[in-house]
């Protein structure tokens, strides 16, 4: 089976070097960023959920509308408290175990146990009956279809989990199976013969990590990847003049933001947030550095219906109203140019991480842009987990970011956890019971479109992060493969879909 080239020299070596040539062969070869950081779902499942290895039991399409996964269907009893999930029949795990009730009520115990969505969730209990799976909880849950959905609720074989719960083994029920894992870096698959739905097209896949963008790009340009994920704009524009690669693009419901910590005293006042949301050039931002066709005037891109509200008054580009507003709270110019107050600078360091290599980019526009405005801006380009320690620690000031609000397919799930829970992606500091409130009942309730708006308008007027433009997903396909398509939702590379071409 044909691997990609990954030995340390490769990845270190210059952007441009050449790369081995290698044989072709019925291995279609995926290069994207993420590291495999072993066979455990809580940590690496999106991986292997979008390598078609593990299944959920509630699927989305494209439209983000939720349709049956390993679950044909489910309902709630009238009070919303029961639910019941039936079951796909004569499914098959990788092993050759059925999956059954008793396997899925082990994987979501198992999962809920573990960071993530499912273990903040009101649930008291998972039980199984002959062909189906009950959940019970303690208050209404209109979303908890979505939550299943989520990578981290896959659905494993119990030979995957040790007697402590960690992942040992990728035993999912998808139409790949793996035969290698070497993490962090590769894993091999191939196409699973008793898998309960359309057989996959290609026999054998190869997943590989590759950090450097312009690692993965060269790959896509030299023929040693078919299938390259998660490309910069500046490789984007090359490989689109490239023979033999077709560059796919699609809009997703991700936003590049800033995280402000609403509980420092330079920014916690609003007024202060939306200073500094008034200095940033979104258009110049969207279209010069990152190629797109424009920056976000809300924090909900237009896919996300409900939440995105085309009635709100957009955020806008205005530097002196920005200084203005700073100089009514006090801040004057100091010799340098520098705001000071009380005889503070006004000082701050933005964190941000080069796994997404637009990030510091977009970070060193910023910190020119803030300096117009009379802030001084350190920037500390570095791993991505320094920013969710940095919440906790309480230490970050502002941080960079690309914050998907489809990991669960309702929005509502990411929202709750991120401006009402203060999760480590989210708000800082920042609270406010009106929204609370709204959120609580969205999530019970399923939400008018109306209380939507209103929760957005929250986040709009008080701006405890700051939107700056809505994301495009980019792939790189070899001409010699057909069916690639882009999931808004990134829940899935649709490795099965693909065929070798005529």
């Amino acid at each position: 089976m044909k691997h990609l080239p990954l030995t340390a020299a490769l990845l270190g070596a210059a952007p441009f070097a050449p790369l081995p040539a290698l044989a072709q062969d019925d291995t279609l070869n995926v290069a994207a960023q993420y590291e495999i950081k072993g066979p455990e779902a809580s940590t690496s499942g999106f991986v292997f959920t979008r390598m078609g290895l593990a299944e959920t039991l509630v699927n989305a399409d494209p439209d983000g509308r939720l349709t049956p996964g390993l679950a044909t269907d489910w309902s709630s009893s009238e009070d919303g408290l029961n639910w019941t999930f039936t079951l796909r029949e004569d499914v098959a795990f990788h092993d050759g175990t059925a999956m059954d009730a008793a396997a899925v009520v082990n994987a979501l115990e198992i999962a809920r146990a573990k960071p993530g969505p499912l273990s903040g969730l009101p649930i008291t209990g998972i039980t199984a009956a002959d062909d189906a799976v009950g959940i019970t909880l303690s208050e209404p849950m209109a979303a908890l279809p979505a939550y299943l959905a989520e990578f981290r609720a896959q659905i494993l074989a119990p030979a995957s989990y040790a007697e402590d719960g960690s992942g040992v083994a990728i035993i999912g029920t998808g139409p790949y199976m793996v035969t290698s894992m070497d993490a962090p870096l590769s894993l091999d698959a191939t196409a699973f013969d008793a898998y309960w739905g359309t057989a996959a097209h290609i026999p054998n896949v190869a997943y590989s990590g590759v950090s450097r963008v312009e690692t993965r790009a060269l790959m896509a340009e030299s023929g040693d990847a078919d299938f390259v994920f998660g490309l910069d704009p500046a490789s984007v524009a090359r490989l689109g003049m490239v023979d033999g690669v077709e560059v796919l693009s699609t809009a997703i419901p991700r936003t590049l933001l800033i995280k402000v910590n609403a509980g420092h005293p330079f920014l916690s006042d609003p007024r202060a947030r939306r200073a500094l949301s008034q200095a940033i050039d979104r258009e110049g931002i969207a279209k010069a550095v990152l190629r797109y066709p424009e920056g976000a005037d809300q924090l909900f891109p237009p896919s996300l219906a409900g939440w995105h509200d085309d009635d709100a008054a957009p955020l806008t580009y205005d530097v002196d109203a920005a200084k203005s507003t700073l100089a009514d709270l006090g801040w004057t110019p100091g010799p340098d140019g520098i705001l000071t107050r009380d005889g503070e600078r006004f000082a701050l360091t933005l964190t941000t991480y080069p796994d997404r290599p637009e990030l510091p980019l977009v970070a060193s526009v910023l910190e020119q842009q803030f300096r117009v405005l009379g802030v001084d801006v350190t920037i500390n380009s570095t791993n991505s987990s320094a920013i969710p320690a940095g919440h906790q620690d309480g230490s970050l000031d502002l941080a960079l970011i690309a914050r998907n609000f489809s990991l669960i397919p309702d929005p509502i799930g990411t929202v709750r956890s991120d401006y009402v829970g203060n999760g480590d992606w989210g708000a800082m500091n920042w609270k406010n019971e009106a929204f609370a409130t709204l959120v609580a009942h969205i999530a019970r309730d399923g939400g008018a479109p109306a209380d939507k708006a209103k929760a957005a308008a929250i986040l709009q007027d008080e701006l405890p992060v700051i939107p700056i433009a809505w994301y495009r997903q980019t792939l790189a396909v070899s001409t010699a493969v057909e069916g690639a398509i882009i999931d808004p939702f990134e829940r899935s590379f649709g490795l099965q879909d693909l065929r070798w071409a005529e």
